[in-house]
């Protein structure tokens, strides 16, 4: 404005006015734009301003945690309560009942609700893809199996029969010519594993982080195989879903809860010590096995439709659905 004031000195003192008006116009916008999200919770209608979020603990929440831990949440004028649930199951139960705005859990599980039940859910936002060393197959040290092949007749703890361990083991299995008909799956909530393992009452366990760190420095346990391979490598894992009536009726809020958990992912996917302190703060781990743990990519931006239906697709591929499904009717 300056230069455009030197330019027509000469000119009326009506058109200097105007320029003053533009100008303070054009700094006003400015500030807006630059403002945080509190400017956004102001300028929008927010529909609910408390939102309920079960969430699995583990080190693919670490963008929901650090969301809440740093306060991008309550920037959007939003209250977050985050409430721990064994299974994605279970949770998606109770959030149909209305206990839970928000889940994040595993995308098998809301393909096979949405399949089975006619659920009506929605993924909103992606949560994390698999990496190297994030998903792990555990033994005890004096036991029989050293490698996938010593699997045959053994008995493999997961969290939940029939769900997003099946495919990664199964697809394990795959590589060294064993079908899932080869072991005997036993279903152990993630915590419970390590004590099951050094009891002996499986032979393995599948284990997301923190848990394959935790259980390897508690009891000893080895990781005979990182499941990021082969058919199944950069899997995605897990996401954030509501139901469709949720967020038909809650447009503002939902925005807001997105724009906030995307500064938490965008934040977990470049700063590791963020990672490390949502898992002790949240998950309860030590700092030791914080440092120690393998991380996940943590996607940020609109659902990637091509991922996720890699899931469904894993699914019909081992027997979790009846018939092929696509992902696009559940994505928001």
């Amino acid at each position: 404005m300056a230069t455009v004031g030197a330019r027509h000195a000469g000119r009326c003192g009506r058109w200097r006015q105007i320029g003053v008006v533009i100008a303070a116009a054009v700094m006003t916008t400015l500030a807006a734009g630059c403002s945080g999200g509190s400017d956004h919770a102001a300028s929008l209608a927010l529909e609910e301003t408390t939102v309920v979020v079960g969430a699995v603990p583990a080190v693919d929440t670490a963008g929901l945690y650090i969301a809440q831990q740093r306060g991008y949440f309550a920037a959007e004028g939003l209250h977050v309560k985050i409430l721990p649930i064994v299974s994605s199951k279970l949770a998606i139960s109770r959030q149909l009942a209305g206990v839970y705005d928000i889940t994040f859990g595993g995308y098998v599980s809301y393909i096979q609700a949405d399949a089975e039940q006619n659920a009506d859910l929605r993924i909103i936002a992606e949560g994390s893809v698999m990496a190297a060393g994030e998903q792990g197959l555990l033994t005890m040290p004096r036991s029989r199996i050293t490698d996938l092949s010593g699997l045959k007749g053994a008995s493999v703890a997961l969290n939940v029969v029939n769900n997003v361990g099946t495919i990664l083991v199964g697809s394990a299995l795959e590589t060294v010519g064993l079908p899932l008909s080869a072991v005997k799956f036993v279903q152990i909530p993630f915590q419970n594993m390590a004590s099951a393992l050094k009891d002996h009452k499986v032979d393995a366990a599948w284990m997301p982080e923190p848990f394959v760190s935790a259980t390897e420095d508690s009891v000893g346990a080895l990781d005979i195989s990182d499941l990021d391979f082969g058919a199944v490598t950069s899997f995605p894992l897990v996401g954030y879903a509501a139901t469709g009536a949720w967020v038909r009726k809650n447009p503002n809020t939902e925005a807001a809860f997105l724009r906030a958990l995307e500064e938490g992912q965008e934040a977990a996917d470049t700063d590791r010590a963020a990672v490390e302190q949502a898992m002790v703060r949240f998950v309860g781990v030590s700092p030791v096995t914080a440092a120690l743990i393998a991380l996940p990519q943590y996607p940020v931006g609109r659902v990637n439709q091509v991922r996720i239906q890699r899931v469904a697709d894993a699914m019909y591929q081992f027997g979790l659905l009846k018939r092929p499904f696509n992902v696009g009717k559940i994505i928001s």
